[in-house]
């Protein structure tokens, strides 16, 4: 027998008064070409450069209330391009101290198989074909360590 549905509250919204005091907002398509978010500088090959976000970018339904501060989990910060620095490039050691760290999370100890994933060490100690017995794919592991996998 179904239950008889009750009747629902609605979430009340958060009013938050915009002021002077918070960051700066922009509404979409609507902010300066100086500012971008981490994404967009992400694609030029840049970071914040340590600083911290100048503005906020405004979600969708907030355009409709230009009055009140945007608290949606939808917006985005946005950081200035004259902080922006450019990523920087690892080097040959710290690559180097990745690989052997991935290489700890993707050997099975017990048939040393490298696989191209990590495995389930924590909860099983072993990979799955040693696990429950069966013959694992040739295209998921190389036998022998190899001898450059680094990450860039």
């Amino acid at each position: 027998m179904p239950r008889p549905r009750g009747k629902r509250r609605r979430r009340e919204i958060k009013k938050v008064p915009r002021s002077d005091a918070m960051l700066e907002e922009f509404d979409r398509r609507a902010c300066p070409e100086e500012l971008v978010t981490r994404r967009q500088l992400r694609e030029r090959g840049l970071s914040p450069g340590g600083h911290g976000p100048v503005a906020v970018l405004r979600c969708k339904a907030c355009g409709f209330r230009p009055d009140q501060s945007c608290i949606h989990p939808t917006r985005a910060w946005l950081y200035s391009l004259d902080f922006a620095r450019p990523k920087r490039v690892p080097t040959l050691a710290q690559e180097e101290a990745l690989d052997r760290a991935m290489a700890a999370r993707s050997t099975c100890p017990q048939c040393r198989r490298r696989y191209y994933f990590c495995l389930p060490l924590r909860t099983q100690g072993v990979c799955d074909p040693c696990d429950k017995g069966y013959e694992p794919t040739p295209g998921t592991y190389t036998i022998a360590p190899a001898k450059h996998l680094l990450a860039a």
